[in-house]
């Protein structure tokens, strides 16, 4: 008997999907909006959850990825009257088992059910021994760097060419590395090919090696990089600046594992494993005919695609004490503390040069402030305390405030008479006070957000303009007051 959720605001689909499932032996529970449907997950152990899209007070898709978090997270089933543009690739991107449009058949209702359980009865019957992953400086404890290092594990335990996808700066040669060190082949050799720095004219006696008297110059036999790597992993960094001359040729070296040296008569071989990694969108240049489509679906056997920092802020304040103990001991200074408003200006900024960038400024802020104890946002680069203080303008600018209250049309940000005050008083009506004025702010605060989110449908970028506030704030204080962006 499995245990089954229905989260739809149609109390007839929610009977007759009752009807239907305990039909099938299985307990059923129901929830009628996706608040209550979330608490419900997170509370209960459900196998599999019926998910609509349309809800009072959410999207339902929005909400697929935060379900399936988690070792033993449900399967979820997206079952929907409304006809979204792209439903279902987007049901399946965020980790959805299957699409079903509404009206349906019990049929068509209960086959997803049927095989979504035989696949969690064969997943949870068969697992394989738990093994400490090696993940030497990919730090950080997030669901999305879970998920990633779990695409780590089932790499490393295959032979499959694996891409690694992410901006500049993630640590896509970090997840290679931790692919190899965590593989068989741990023990072999870990050959590093950078395509961006390879000429057309070099990259075949680079990767294939020559033989002597190849060309000029060429006064002994040289080894190439595809042999050095036999019997561990050729790592192909930035493999979208492959030439396109190059790419049918090293097709022929993934498919067969033979090459011949430049200038050499004979073929050579190379047991190797491949890990290539990219920032960029290799699917629409190979539409573009400047990536070979064929290379393009050897390399994609796995797909590991890393998150931007800005997506993954709740690992900042643990990379940051990381590297700056690590920098400490390097230079020899002593460990540093770190004030609260510190880290507030650590999330607030959006790092688009990523885990690459954060290690540097701790670098640079380590080594100015050498012999104080603890570190203010005044140690921060100029650029991260802009950003702290509300964006180039900064907070006192007009471009957000403490407590992030609507600016009404008047120049001092006063409501208009006819409006609403903050905290839902009407002009001159008496506060309801005898509570604490600390409590009265926070309450006024998180109706302001409550309003924010409820005006701007959940979309992020939006409730960003409205508020003033950049995005790591707004989350921040979305966390702070438990208020769903869904």
């Amino acid at each position: 008997m499995a245990k089954i959720l229905i989260i739809d605001d149609d109390e007839q689909i929610r009977q007759v999907c009752r009807l239907v499932f305990e039909g099938m032996g299985h307990e059923v529970h129901a929830a009628p909006t996706l608040t209550r449907g979330l608490a419900a997950v997170k509370d209960g152990d459900f196998d599999v959850v019926y998910l609509d899209v349309d809800l009072p007070d959410g999207i339902g898709l929005n909400a697929v990825s935060s379900i399936t978090e988690g070792d033993r997270a449900p399967e979820v089933i997206i079952f929907t009257g409304a006809s979204y543009p792209n439903g279902a690739e987007l049901a399946i991107q965020n980790g959805a088992w299957d699409y079903i449009e509404k009206p349906a058949t019990e049929d068509v209702m209960s086959l997803p059910l049927i095989r979504a359980l035989q696949y969690r009865k064969e997943k949870f019957s068969h697992h394989a021994p738990t093994v400490a992953l090696k993940r030497d400086r990919i730090i950080g404890q997030s669901p999305v760097i879970a998920k990633c290092l779990d695409l780590i594990a089932q790499a490393a335990n295959s032979e499959a060419n694996t891409l690694i996808t992410g901006e500049t700066g993630t640590g896509k040669e970090l997840f290679a590395r931790a692919i190899h060190e965590n593989s068989p082949r741990a023990d072999g050799p870990f050959v590093v090919v950078d395509c961006s720095i390879l000429t057309e004219t070099l990259i075949e006696s680079v990767l294939f090696g020559h033989a002597k008297g190849a060309f000029t110059g060429a006064e002994k036999k040289s080894e190439g990089l595809i042999r050095q790597a036999h019997g561990g992993t050729l790592f192909l960094d930035e493999v979208g600046e492959l030439p396109f001359a190059m790419q049918k040729a090293f097709l022929r070296v993934l498919q067969e594992r033979r090459f011949r040296p430049v200038g050499a008569k004979e073929e050579e071989s190379s047991d190797f494993r491949l890990v290539a990694a990219t920032n960029k969108d290799l699917p629409a240049m190979a539409a573009e005919g400047r990536f070979r489509s064929d290379l393009l679906f050897r390399l994609h056997t796995m797909h590991i695609a890393i998150p931007a920092l800005r997506e993954r802020d709740e690992d900042i304040r643990e990379l940051t004490l990381y590297y700056t103990h690590f920098f400490c001991r390097k230079y020899n200074v002593p460990l540093k503390g770190f004030s609260p408003e510190f880290f507030d200006f650590m999330l607030e900024y959006d790092w688009p040069g990523n885990v690459r960038e954060l290690v540097n400024t701790v670098e640079n802020i380590v080594v100015r402030a050498r012999l104080d104890p603890t570190l203010y946002p005044k140690h921060l680069p100029s650029e991260i305390r802009i950003r702290g203080m509300g964006g180039p303008g900064g907070k006192k600018n007009g471009q957000g405030n403490g407590l992030g209250l609507l600016a009404g049309p008047g120049d001092n940000g006063s409501p208009e008479v006819g409006e609403a005050a903050p905290g839902g008083q009407e002009p001159g009506e008496q506060v309801e006070l005898l509570i604490p004025f600390d409590d009265y702010k926070r309450q006024t605060e998180k109706n302001y957000f409550q309003a924010v989110m409820t005006h701007c449908h959940g979309d992020i970028r939006q409730a960003c303009d409205l508020s003033k506030l950049g995005k790591q704030s707004l989350y921040r204080y979305l966390r702070i007051h438990g208020i769903s962006t869904r």
